[in-house]
Formats: structure tokens, sequence, C-alpha cells
């Protein structure tokens, strides 16, 4: 294939082809100002990024733009905000978007740096609004997505669009659907969206009252953010009593737990719905399942997620377009009528209940979910930057979106302790290996560090998601587990029944390799 060298001030020389590269050099390292263009008659039409010194970027990933794009779309840089799994499945995605000239993350994570899948800035301050403006501003970026959902309900995205810059993402006002479930559970009572009864107290004696009154199962959950974990299915009076008093009396959760939410039990099964919205319009992604409980058999405390499938086939096309209607249009138009227009990611985690099989939504959370994100993203074969360039513009009406055939799992390994006290700095070997036993696995890095020797260590309690793709479901669950037999961890653990509920034979028991 044809080839261009492009010569550096102060820089080693640049060669390019069609595939995906990196830029490197000695120290100074280099940073680009602006993109410029080169031809090279015998090849393709190539984008080139000029470059000057930078001390803190190791590396600068760029993509070359063939000629076979015909007409020429546009072009952009973007930056990912976070460094869990979430986020390295996105950058994943965007290093497949044709029109993704350069993708930076920040914080990132050494799994992200050292798959290639994005240039990660571990000293950006995203909670600094002022900071990631500057950065955008410096490197010309087109496209911030925001992963997680702090830097949301914090306001980055509406300090980058006062910027002029676009950002995937709700603002602070539309995050409350998170960031508060008091917010969530009464925008469903004046738009007639069904989810579970409820009650909000400030005063432990008052919520303990209605719990004795309503009986168990009961939920106990806390208003605010609380990582995945401010929320309780408490089976007796007691843990009931214990959820209330952790929150309101011990201040367990801090300002996320000043006020709870005690909610009515539903029994049936759990499903995540994610649909991409811009202020106006809603398009639904493909359907995916959680598996919120740390143990087999879906029983321990709650998690992040221990892993998750697409698609669910518990979600039936019909289904889906009911969810459409009963939940996500009704959110659209009322958030708009509120006054805050939602753009971003609804991920509506719903309940498909038992006695009615219908859906009730549980919780909304305004960003990709994780392990969601990681099984979705593997899946999509749009291009991903455009696409959420589209919602940023209001435009998704004209967006259609494309989908691999087949199923993906992602199976979470977790350092052993978690969701409670756990131990971080345990050495994880074997991770190349683990990519390549069996065909389109993928490790997604949610929670690993690097130690003096540069080997990876967990550096989180949901450390890893490894994600394989199959024709059908059972083969993706069985790509996937073999990946993970193949990491040697001993500090780790995973659930062995990931896809319990949709695979029609029993799980195959697998053992975490200790050696």
């Amino acid at each position: 294939m044809g080839c261009a060298t492009l010569d550096l001030v102060g820089a080693a020389s640049l060669k390019l082809n069609t595939n995906t590269h990196f830029l490197r050099s000695p120290k100074p390292f280099l940073s680009f100002v602006g993109p410029i263009r080169s031809r090279n008659l015998n090849g393709p039409s190539l984008t080139f990024l000029t470059c000057h010194a930078h001390k803190s970027l190791p590396s600068v990933f760029l993509r070359a733009q063939s000629t076979a794009a015909a007409p020429e779309e546009e072009r952009v840089v973007v930056l990912v905000i976070g460094g869990g799994g979430r986020e390295h499945a996105l950058c994943y995605a965007l290093k497949r978007s044709p029109s993704c000239d350069a993708i930076f993350c920040a914080p990132g994570n050494p799994g992200i740096s050292n798959s290639g899948d994005a240039t990660c800035i571990s000293d950006l301050d995203i909670s600094d609004s002022s900071a990631v403006i500057s950065f955008c501003r410096k490197w010309g970026v087109g496209l911030v997505v925001v992963g997680p959902e702090a830097p949301l309900v914090a306001g980055l995205v509406n300090d980058l669009l006062k910027a002029g810059i676009h950002a995937f993402g709700p603002s602070s006002e539309a995050a409350a659907l998170e960031g508060s479930k008091n917010f969530m559970k009464s925008l469903c009572d004046k738009y007639g969206i069904p989810t579970a009864e409820y009650q909000t107290f400030t005063d432990p004696s008052a919520a303990k009252q209605y719990i004795q009154k309503q009986g168990v199962p009961i939920v106990v959950k806390a208003d605010g953010l609380a990582a995945g974990k401010g929320v309780i299915v408490a089976m007796t009076l007691d843990e009931a009593f214990e959820a209330v008093d952790s929150m309101l009396v011990k201040g367990s959760f801090g300002s996320a737990g000043c006020r709870v939410i005690v909610e009515e039990y539903l029994e049936g099964e759990e499903a995540s719905f994610f649909a991409l919205v811009d202020g106006e319009n809603a398009i639904p992604l493909e359907s995916a399942q959680d598996h919120k409980r740390v143990g087999d058999g879906d029983t321990g405390p709650n998690t992040g997620g221990m892993g998750a499938y697409s698609p669910a086939p518990i979600l039936t096309k019909e289904l889906q377009d009911l969810v459409m209607k009963s939940i996500i249009y009704p959110t659209v138009k009322g958030m708009s009528a509120e006054g805050c227009k939602f753009v971003g990611v609804l991920y509506a985690g719903l309940m498909i209940e038992k006695k009615s099989g219908l859906p009730k939504l549980i919780e909304y959370n305004v960003r990709f979910g994780d392990p969601e994100c990681q099984v979705l993203m593997v899946r999509l074969e749009s291009d991903l930057a455009q696409v959420l360039l589209a919602a940023c513009r209001g435009q998704l009406s004209e967006v259609s979106l494309n989908w691999s055939a087949g199923s993906a799992m992602v199976v979470v390994m977790a350092s052993k302790g978690y969701p409670g006290p756990y131990e971080k700095g345990s050495v994880i070997r074997n991770l190349d290996e683990a990519e390549n036993v069996a065909p389109s696995v993928k490790v997604f890095h949610a929670g690993t560090a690097l130690d003096p020797d540069g080997n990876f260590i967990a550096a989180g309690g949901r450390v890893l998601g490894v994600t394989a793709k199959g024709r059908d479901l059972k083969e993706a669950c069985d790509r996937a587990y073999q990946g993970v037999e193949e990491i040697n961890w001993p500090g780790g653990f995973y659930r062995r029944d990931i896809g319990w509920r949709a695979l029609p034979l029993p799980q195959k028991q697998f053992v975490t390799r200790l050696n």
C-alpha cells in the first residue's frame, strides 16, 4: 500500500498508511495543533497532524483517511472523559469510526494506552472545566464524550457547550434524572411513566414506620449518586431498618444518602434499555442485560455489574416498542416540558414484572452503562463519532444504527472482597493470551494500574471486562469464559453464570485459575 512521509520540525518523521497508527517520539513528546493534508498519487489521501513539543503526552492516536470515503465526511478529534471499562469500550468503538482522526481519554487507564485504543491524558483534571476546555481548544477537539455520571452532574457539559464545544451528555439539570432518584420518581408521577410505588424520607423514624406498614421485601435507595452501591434490597425488617440508619443516621453515603427513597419490591426479570436522545428525538440501542448481584444465581449484595450480554431475549421487539412508547418518549417530552432538554444516553433500568409481563422503570442512568456498554460497543458497526455528533446537533431523526449479527457477552473480573473492602496491587498476567485464546475476545480494563516492573495490577473493585462475540449467546459465552480462564490473577474472582437466564442449557462451571 502507498505510504507518505511527513517530516516534523524538531521531531521524528511520521509514516501513515490506511491503517490505524500512533505517533511516538523521544522526549519532549509531540502534540498536534491542527490537521494538514497530503496526497500520495500512488496511494490514499492522508490526514496528518502538525506537531510541536509538549512534555506530557506519550503518544497521539492518528487515523489515515482513505480516498474510498465518498462523499468526504466530516473529520473529528474526540476526547472521552473517564477511565473505566465503559470508557475503554467507547474508545475502542471510536477507534473503529472512519471519521475519527484522533482519540484522547482523560484520565484513561494503562489498559487503554497499552491496547492503542486512545491516547490517555492522566494529568488532565476532569473536574476542572476550564482545564478541559483549554485542552480541547489546544488540540482541536470537536467532540467530548462524557462517560461517568459525576462530571455530568457537576455541569461539565454545560461549560463545554458555553465554550462552543460539542459535548455528548446531558446538562447538570438534565443529569438530575440520575443524580436524584426523587427527581426521577417525581417526573414519573407527573408524566405517567410506570414505576414502583414509593415514598421519600429524610426522617428515619418516618421511613421505618412506612416500611413496617408496607412489609418486606422492600427496597431502600440513597437519593443521590453512590457509585452503584446505594440500593439495598431488604428481605427482612432488620435489613431495611439497618439500611435506613446507615443512610440517614450514620451518613454512610454522605450527602447522597441524606434523603432516601423507600420503594416497592418488584418481582421479575431485570433488563437494561438504552436510547440515544437529542433533546426531542430518541432512537433505541440494542438491548442488553446486566447481572447486579455479586454471586452466582443472583445472590449476595448489589454491585456495579458483574457481567452482561446483548441482545437480551426478554426484550422482544414488541416489548422494546412498548418501552419506547410508555417510558422513553414520555421522559424525553417531560424533560423538554420542564425546561431541561435531555441530550445523551438514557439508560433505563427496567423490571419486566412477573405478574403482568409489562416493563416498569427502576432507575435512570444518564450515560452508557458499565458493563453493558462493553457488549454494545463490540456489536456496533455504525460510525460512533458521527452518531454522537448527530445527537449533539438534534439530528437523530436522520440516523439509523447498524449492529453485528449474533451476540456478545462480558464477564467482569473483580478484586476479592468486592463490593466490600478489597486489596489493591495484586499482579494480573496473561492478558494478551486471553485476547488470543478465541476469536473476537477483547479485554476491557476498568481498574488496572502498572507496577514498577510494568506488570498490570489491580487498582479497583471491578478490574477487567472480558468480552467476546459469537454467532449466538452460547458461543459468545464460551469464548468469554475461555478468555477469563486464560487470565492468571489469584487476587480476582468472577461469576460463573453470566447469561444464565437466556442460555438454554445449564452453565458450565469454571474455576478461577490460581497459578
